[in-house]
């Protein structure tokens, strides 16, 4: 299982070209808290159609693109 298939999947259903999450969201999404790992498991996005164009420690966000 992938550690983060279930907000993969929920950005896949979304469908929109570009947007947001703040971490508390991706952690509601998820079922588990975005950590120093997420940077590693990332990359996995790119087989759902979508990637991480920005990742705002500062405002606790990450913003996600449509990759088709």
């Amino acid at each position: 299982m992938i550690k983060y298939e279930s907000l993969w999947n929920w950005i896949k259903v979304n469908g929109a070209d570009s947007f947001k999450l703040t971490f508390a969201e991706i952690a509601k999404i998820a079922g588990l808290p975005v950590d120093h790992s997420f940077l590693t498991y990332k990359k996995e996005l790119l087989a759902f159609g979508y990637k991480v164009s920005k990742i705002s420690m500062r405002e606790q966000t990450v913003a996600f693109e449509k990759t088709d």
